[in-house]
């Protein structure tokens, strides 16, 4: 099994040559893209970093979509040959499993300027470039619980803390892997238990004790409004819009950083896209340093871009999730473990919550 990247590795990504696409070429009059995005303030913060300053440098017109991560979407648009999005925001397993059926773009290194070789091998796919760095957190109201939880078990404590827990219920593997680490499994350790039958078996024994507590989200935009409404006294939720709900909104929401699962996003071409070269122009872009290091001053995900750091404000630098502070709490989600072995547990959750 692979194990969790170095600070200094998951930022290792490389920066736009000189040899890079010229952005400020003057775009023909058709040019346009479609990008699709997870929606909410996440989709807000990529428009101001990526799309609206990609559109003014090349005079390519961006249209945007939004969905939840579903790949079958992807999939359907790319078999029926009806693709209308050209470029998809995608999680690391999503963009590895997808590549491998042949549903993305393989991406041209030398097209887009960018060295593959400065990449390290978890942030690297044939059909993607990774561009944030992001994670999946626990969040709690201070005002509701000034002595919030701790760590990942106190999720799972209802008589510690009763209420009703929010989580995902798209995709099932964080909270997988949160159920072995709150039942005793090192964090370490959790994808190799995981990867067997009883393992399996002893995550979903502990889900069990939680499940009639759990108010299942379908959008990641949820996540922030149940906690504000109070129908959840803690959340799972990505640590960007529990940042911007602070910020933005006034919310007293915190974050418990214990067994944080941290991992890379993508941007890549599904097959087919009916602007394949707008599409190239915009990922040479997205690998661009200043572009990543503008995200940061939206929402606190970390560039992969090694050299965007110097660009990053210093008062952000605490809320990335991969500050020295948070890194060393967490575990980086494993893309080929859940490329591989995702559908099965997406079928087993399906079965398991439908008891």
């Amino acid at each position: 099994m692979r194990t969790s990247l170095s600070i200094a590795n998951a930022l290792a990504v490389t920066s736009l040559t000189a040899g890079a696409i010229a952005l400020a070429k003057p775009a023909f009059a058709d040019d346009q893209l479609t990008i699709t995005s997870f929606g909410g303030t996440y989709q807000a913060a990529v428009r101001k970093a990526f799309f609206e300053p990609f559109s003014k440098a090349t005079g390519v017109k961006i249209s945007e979509d939004e969905y939840n991560g579903e790949s079958a979407k992807v999939n359907a648009m790319v078999e029926s040959k009806s693709v209308s999005w050209d470029v998809v925001d995608v999680a690391s397993n999503a963009v590895m499993q997808l590549c491998a059926e042949g549903i993305l773009e393989t991406v041209d290194w030398k097209k887009l300027g960018l060295d593959r070789a400065k990449f390290t091998s978890e942030d690297t796919s044939d059909c993607g470039v990774p561009y944030e760095v992001s994670a999946s957190v626990i969040a709690y109201d201070k005002d509701k619980l000034p002595n919030g939880p701790k760590s990942i078990a106190d999720f799972f404590d209802t008589q510690k803390f009763p209420g009703k827990r929010g989580l995902w219920k798209i995709h099932p593997d964080k909270f997988l892997v949160w159920a072995l680490n709150a039942d005793g499994v090192d964090l370490k350790d959790v994808y190799k238990v995981l990867n067997t039958p009883e393992g399996i078996d002893r995550a979903f024994k502990k889900l069990d004790t939680i499940k009639k507590d759990v108010v299942w989200f379908q959008s990641l935009a949820q996540a922030a409004q149940l906690l504000a409404d109070g129908q959840v006294v803690m959340t799972q939720a990505p640590n960007g819009r529990i940042y911007d709900a602070v910020k933005n909104s006034g919310k007293h929401f915190e974050i418990m950083w214990d067994a944080h699962t941290w991992e890379a996003g993508f941007w890549a071409i599904p097959k087919g896209s009916p602007h394949r070269d707008a599409a190239y122009k915009f990922l040479a872009f997205a690998g661009s340093p200043q572009a990543q290091a503008d995200l940061t001053r939206y929402l606190p995900y970390g560039p992969t871009n090694k050299d965007a750091m110097a660009l990053v404000d210093p008062a952000m630098m605490s809320h990335l999730p991969t500050a020295v502070n948070h890194i060393g709490k967490g575990l980086q989600r494993d893309a080929a473990f859940w490329a591989e072995k995702g559908d099965v547990l997406r079928q087993r959750f399906t079965v398991w919550l439908a008891k």
